[in-house]
């Protein structure tokens, strides 16, 4: 845009302007490296470049050539893809394929592992190699992934197919590195004398500052409301949030964390391991407090109130080996507060 408007009107500006972005990309920085190199044999000859550069001598005469032969244009001493020609290719009985392909349409979406399994006796009863699982993987993603989704009906009564929505993962390297970094959300359920009663958990990854509400709904508004409690009593700003795929934490849970701007991380199924910080929160509390109390869960009110002086005591003074043995909020004002900070210490100036 800069150069239509400076040279408006010139003929052929833009395309010399285009010929120039060409160029500047066209050329790489390991090409622009051998003409330097090139340049250096030239003037100092091949000695002092063979002990200056860490090339060989047959290199030199390649690229040499090379450039001959492009009648000295730079960009045919730019890296060429080290992709073989001619690709190998896997060659497996269509009668194997064809039985992968049926044993993946009678049992929608099984894995390759379990493939194996069932498709091992079939290979000997037809005297046929058997693919290792990885293989198999591979042979499912040559036929196109044979992934099936379950239909449904529109009001016109034709077959609309029900994609999975996509739900963002917690990246695999990531490590919290302050609080409010990423806290993790899960459920502990409980059935007492026919009733069933829930407490939702919240745990900081980076401090291990932790919080629990007790509550007779497994709805979304309910892990919403204790959210916003939780936000409120910890003092510091999130950024995201973990939790698993329990119904809980859809819409209206999903939705605040929409409105307040946070990343909303799911862990996959059956996978508990994603989100090991919740977990052991969870055996923690069971162990500690929830055991002695169940009793209490009937009526979620009176629960709470033990369970809130449990916490005070769990944040502000028992040692947690993961902090070198020091409660949640010591370890915050270590390392992350002020030193004047009078985080959960009584004012008492006045």
């Amino acid at each position: 845009m800069q150069v239509r408007r400076l040279f408006h009107g010139v003929k052929g500006a833009a395309r010399l302007a285009k010929y120039a972005s060409l160029w500047e990309h066209a050329m790489t920085d390991e090409a622009k490296r051998r003409i330097n190199i090139l340049s250096f044999w030239e003037k100092y000859e091949l000695k002092a470049t063979l002990a200056a550069f860490s090339t060989k001598r047959r290199t030199l005469f390649l690229w040499k050539s090379t450039l001959k032969r492009a009648h000295g244009d730079v960009e045919a001493l730019n890296p060429r893809s080290k992709r073989p020609r001619t690709l190998r290719r896997r060659k497996w009985p269509p009668l194997l394929l064809a039985e992968i392909k049926r044993l993946r349409q009678d049992h929608p979406n099984l894995g390759k592992e379990k493939i194996f399994h069932l498709l091992q006796p079939w290979c000997v009863q037809k005297g046929l190699p058997c693919p290792k699982p990885a293989t198999i993987g591979n042979l499912i993603k040559d036929m196109g992934g044979l992934r099936l989704c379950p239909v449904r009906l529109n009001r016109n009564g034709k077959t609309v197919a029900r994609k999975k929505a996509k739900k963002s993962r917690k990246p695999k390297q990531f490590v919290a590195t302050h609080p409010g970094h990423c806290v993790a959300l899960d459920t502990v359920e409980r059935f007492i004398e026919g009733n069933r009663r829930y407490i939702i958990t919240f745990t900081d990854l980076a401090s291990r500052f932790s919080l629990a509400w007790a509550t007779r709904s497994h709805a979304s508004q309910a892990a919403k409301d204790f959210f916003n409690l939780a936000t409120f009593l910890f003092p510091f700003p999130l950024q995201n949030v973990l939790t698993d795929n329990g119904s809980e934490f859809m819409k209206h849970f999903d939705e605040q964390l929409r409105a307040r701007h946070l990343t909303h991380w799911h862990t996959y199924p059956k996978t508990p391991k994603m989100n090991a910080h919740a977990e052991r929160f969870n055996r923690t509390l069971q162990e500690e407090y929830i055991d002695y109390h169940e009793d209490e869960l009937l009526d979620p009110e009176q629960f709470n109130v033990g369970l809130m002086q449990h916490l005070l005591w769990h944040n502000t003074e028992r040692p947690h080996w993961s902090l070198k043995m020091k409660p949640p909020v010591q370890f915050i004002q270590d390392n992350f507060s002020h030193p004047e900070c009078n985080m959960y210490v009584a004012d008492t100036t006045d």
